[in-house]
């Protein structure tokens, strides 16, 4: 049966909101707070009041009853205009207060959704360290328990919203045993910040992403109680799996945005850009530039809305997930090389949309899974299949 990717009225809506959103108040602002490093607090909060960090939760939660794929259209859009924001929201849902929606007990969504739906706090995802990136079930942190506390030793790192005045908790990985065989039992812990011996590092000097916040974290015997086990004990690797097949999806929508937002940018360009006495818009050569870019945009969008109609209609989506999120980030890259290209030396200037567009592009090759480790997930698939 072939796929309708067009949208419910209600969808559509939120999408059109989002959109003028991200041009009228975003646009404007970010680029300056791109510039200075720093985190856009006042945008965030008017995207909390949108209600755009409960987009995917029950109402139970204080969240707005949609679903994933009101999250993700909401990242295409904000991506369009900026990634910063767009990896904020994607972030702080799909990575902070998803992995507890999924896997925290009814006590534990009571406590911590609510702020975390309402934008109030954000949540980060501790995964990554500094010695095992794509290989996360190398994790070296520790929680051993003592006296109804875990203990907490170890790092993290790249980790998003992490050290914002406003990050209320992060989801960590944790080696909280050995299996029979020997293999680590992997547990996922909840960390409040602000808790006595998590240390957050200064913000990383990134090449892009600047208004976005991201840290490396250190757990020195840091205690919180045994109730904050997120999911069963030597299950968190495989909880978090999970969220990142998830995560692959609303990334795809956001390297869609930013592919789209590299076509918004040059079509108008090339429409007011005078060279040889035309516009450069009426060139063959940069006519087909703009198609392929089109193209590239539109590729990406089939397949992340293909993928995520699989989750939501409870079906295997991993390895469709895998392939959004592959084709999406990689046409992403080639998006924003080209933008830049027909911008000429404007494109090299960082006043232009598309410079930053390509700034931020590269991280969406290898941010929640390389492009090789998509790749991997895929052959995988095909040799089972």
């Amino acid at each position: 049966m072939p796929l309708d990717h067009r949208l419910s009225p209600e969808h559509e809506q939120l999408r059109r909101t989002v959109e003028a959103f991200a041009h009228d108040v975003v646009a404007p602002k970010i680029g300056a707070f791109y510039e200075r490093h720093e985190f856009p607090y006042d945008i965030v909060r008017e995207m909390a009041r949108m209600g755009l960090f409960g987009l995917p939760f029950p109402e139970e939660y204080g969240g707005m009853g949609g679903d994933y794929l009101a999250l993700c259209l909401a990242i295409e859009e904000l991506a369009r205009v900026d990634s910063s924001v767009a990896i904020t929201l994607e972030a702080g849902v799909s990575l902070g207060a998803m992995p507890i929606f999924r896997f925290g007990t009814e006590e534990q969504r009571r406590r911590w959704l609510p702020a975390l739906c309402s934008g109030e706090s954000l949540g980060a995802f501790g995964l990554t360290e500094p010695e095992c990136g794509s290989d996360a079930s190398g994790t070296r942190t520790t929680a051993v328990r003592d006296g109804g506390e875990w203990v907490i030793n170890g790092s993290k790192s790249f980790i998003t919203n992490s050290g914002t005045d406003i990050t209320g908790l992060i989801t960590v990985t944790a080696v909280t045993g050995r299996k029979p065989d020997g293999a680590p039992r992997i547990s996922t812990i909840i960390v409040p910040s602000g808790t006595p011996g998590l240390t957050v590092a200064p913000g990383y000097s990134k090449v892009g992403w600047n208004a976005s916040d991201t840290h490396e974290l250190s757990f020195s015997d840091v205690r919180v109680p045994e109730s904050h086990l997120l999911g069963a004990e030597g299950r968190g690797y495989a909880q978090f799996l999970s969220i990142l097949d998830e995560g692959r999806i609303a990334i795809a929508a956001l390297a869609t945005g930013l592919a789209q937002g590299c076509v918004d940018e040059s079509v108008r360009y090339a429409g007011e850009r005078v060279a040889f006495g035309r516009p450069i818009g009426e060139n063959q050569a940069i006519e087909f530039k703009l198609a392929d870019m089109a193209t590239r945009a539109y590729t990406s969008r089939i397949a992340w809305r293909d993928a995520a109609s699989r989750l939501l209609a409870g079906e295997p989506f991993k390895t469709e997930a895998a392939m959004a999120k592959l084709h999406a980030s990689e046409n992403a890259v080639t998006n924003a090389r080209e933008a830049t290209q027909i911008h000429g030396g404007y494109g090299f200037m960082n006043e232009y949309p598309v410079a930053r567009m390509w700034r931020d592009a590269k991280i969406l090759e290898i941010g929640e899974g390389t492009s090789e480790v998509q790749r991997m997930l895929i052959a995988r698939h095909l040799k089972a299949a």
